[in-house]
């Protein structure tokens, strides 16, 4: 490693800078400077190595304090000093135990707020009426053979359990269309070919002879790259993770296997879960390939919306399903926070990562999730709760809000920018999707209520306990300098997130936390008022529900045209993506904590009503 003219290295100048929570990353040059001459006047005067750690000065202290916005009297700063000694010998004794990412802290977050009963008795699913296998049988052949590519899970589990089609011709055709459409998309990581055409040849095998496990059996899906699978890379989409591996799969995966579900692929993502950038290219939407698919569920969302698998795994601590689902034009349930078992998946925050199903149709997401939710006596987070599926449920019974000031039309302030007005022709042509989806609820005979989100609770000023988990889930990272090797190096990437998230103390972010269960609080209120809130999918409502833990359901809501403005970019980091010719929108559905299962099925009656989860992209 290089030294500097003055004599402080950067290992040591970090290390300085790590005694009073200043960070371990690019710092003011001030700080440099200050703790060079630190350096250098200790060195002469005291004999210290350069390997070993600065001494701790009064000017630091007053240094950190100013990031920390607290302030100390000189008093204060000689009683202190002692301590923060102390107290970096035991940060570095820590920091030495390189502890895995797997391992979580020793605090379980539970969003549940006092008073609430969580339904545990489990009943059997009742899935909506069988289709017609014959005509889907016929319906097999068109297109060069491809013709169920773009079938439900419920559509193709009736095929497969009535043995009109073979598990091992889906998964052949799944693994074509993965090969064909992946150099364009770039929403592939690992094939599991091998593994895939066992599995399907043992599900055959095993429905022919009357062991049907159910309508995951046999049934092609693809898995978001951050679920360890025994024999296969887990790269987390990372540069530097490319050959990472574990002996042992994941709690969600183990389900699917036992219910026969057939995994052909692991799917991009993010790198460490941001974005739809990885360490092979830039995942691409179908609808329209100029445009990334989002993420960082991104190959999962992009490889579902192409008819590339029969439904697929993803993850959501801040959008991660949801962002891509919407753009991509398909279904996802983002759960309750601790309804499904996040073993063997990476951690990016343990108070806020969820896995959940993207699917093509609501119903899938809940055939999907009636068999991965639950206890697996290993994440302390999930509870023993109910997700009872009934395709039939009597939703009509509902009592449904809506987010109004979400809905209304934009309004252009005079003398906007060209920016401004840009995004004013974007949301304006978006909320008109919008309006037509309250249109359409109350033609099915809904009688929207009024509602708004919780107020005054700052959700956006709470989401930084995330940074500081993902911080700590990837400390070995940013201090082995590592993360150099990530694609994204701007501001809004992980390596700099990570760096400015060690400025973050412990003492606010526990502040956080609480403030974070009176957000909690405030939902729990809402949520006795109404049973679903409708939205659109992006807004405040988004930070807010991911911090509380509550579920959402996001469905395909139309696909906006050539003529719709182009957003200079959308968030994502791809500073090149344009509106173009197919970019779907999307709705969103909010539910209380643990009603999943009844906002499904008031999802799947929207769906049903509209019809737009029958819209694909054109491929070829």
């Amino acid at each position: 490693m290089s030294r500097h003219a003055d004599g402080l290295d950067r290992r040591r100048f970090l290390a300085v800078c790590s005694v009073a929570g200043l960070g371990q990353g690019l710092l003011p040059g001030v700080l440099w400077g200050m703790a060079a001459q630190v350096s250098t006047t200790e060195t002469a005067g005291a004999g210290v190595d350069h390997d070993h750690l600065a001494a701790i000065t009064p000017e630091m202290i007053d240094a950190a304090a100013a990031i920390a916005a607290v302030k100390l009297t000189a008093e204060q700063k000689t009683m202190v000093l002692e301590g923060l000694k102390q107290q970096r010998e035991s940060v570095l004794v820590i920091r030495s135990m390189k502890i895995p990412n797997q391992v979580a802290p020793a605090f379980v977050f539970d969003p549940v707020p006092a008073g609430m009963k969580l339904e545990t008795e489990r009943r059997p699913m009742r899935m909506s009426k069988a289709p017609d296998a014959k005509k889907l049988a016929a319906s097999a052949s068109v297109v060069g053979g491809e013709g169920l590519a773009f079938a439900s899970v419920r559509e193709l589990a009736e095929l497969v359990k009535t043995r009109k089609v073979a598990s091992v011709e889906l998964t052949k055709m799944y693994l074509a269309r993965l090969k064909r459409y992946d150099p364009r998309l770039h929403f592939l990581i690992t094939l599991t070919e091998e593994r895939a055409l066992k599995q399907a040849a043992d599900a055959d095998r095993e429905i022919a002879a009357g062991r049907y496990r159910g309508p995951l059996h046999g049934i092609p899906w693809g898995a978001k790259d951050l679920l360890a699978v025994k024999g296969y890379p887990t790269t987390w989409g990372a540069a530097g993770f490319e050959q990472q591996s574990f002996d042992y799969d994941a709690t969600v995966v183990e389900r699917l296997d036992a219910a026969g579900a057939v995994l052909v692929a692991k799917l991009t993502m993010g790198a460490l879960a941001q974005g739809d950038l990885w360490f092979g290219a830039r995942t691409r939407n179908p609808w329209n390939p100029k445009q990334g698919s989002s993420g960082s569920s991104a190959g999962s969302a992009s490889a579902v919306s192409a008819g590339c698998v029969g439904f697929a795994i993803g993850t959501e601590t801040l959008g991660s399903i949801s962002s891509p689902s919407t753009r991509c034009g398909v279904t996802g349930l983002r759960p309750t926070f601790g309804l499904v078992p996040r073993t063997g998946a990476m951690a990016l925050s343990w108070t806020m990562d969820k896995i959940g199903p993207i699917c093509r149709v609501v119903e899938d997401c809940a055939l999907v999730m009636s068999v991965i939710y639950g206890p697996d006596g290993h994440d302390r987070s999930v509870k023993d709760a109910a997700f009872n599926w009934d395709a039939d449920l009597d939703w009509k019974k509902l009592r449904v809000g809506y987010l109004k000031d979400e809905f209304d039309m934009p309004v252009l302030e005079a003398g906007a920018s060209e920016e401004k007005k840009r995004d004013f022709a974007r949301d304006t042509y978006d909320a008109k999707y919008g309006q037509a989806a309250l249109d359409a609820l109350r033609k099915m005979g809904v009688k929207l209520i009024e509602v708004k989100m919780p107020k005054g609770y700052h959700f956006g000023d709470i989401t930084p306990v995330l940074a500081a988990e993902a911080a700590a889930a990837f400390d070995e990272l940013t201090l082995s300098g590592r993360d150099a090797l990530l694609t994204g190096q701007e501001s809004f990437d992980w390596p700099n997130t990570f760096r400015k998230a060690r400025f973050y103390s412990a003492v606010d972010y526990i502040q956080a936390q609480r403030a974070r269960m009176l957000a909690i609080d405030g939902m729990a209120k809402l949520f006795r008022e109404v049973d679903v809130v409708v939205t659109p999918s992006n807004g405040a409502q988004l930070s807010g529900t991911n911090l509380t833990g509550n579920p959402a359901v996001i469905v395909p809501n139309g696909v906006r045209g050539t003529d719709a403005p182009a957003p200079d970019h959308d968030g994502d980091g791809d500073r090149k993506n344009t509106g173009g010719p197919g970019t779907p929108v999307s709705l969103t559905f909010l539910g209380a904590l643990y009603s999943d299962a009844r906002l499904a099925a008031f999802a799947r009656a929207y769906q049903e009503s509209t019809g737009f989860h029958r819209l694909h992209p054109k491929l070829d």
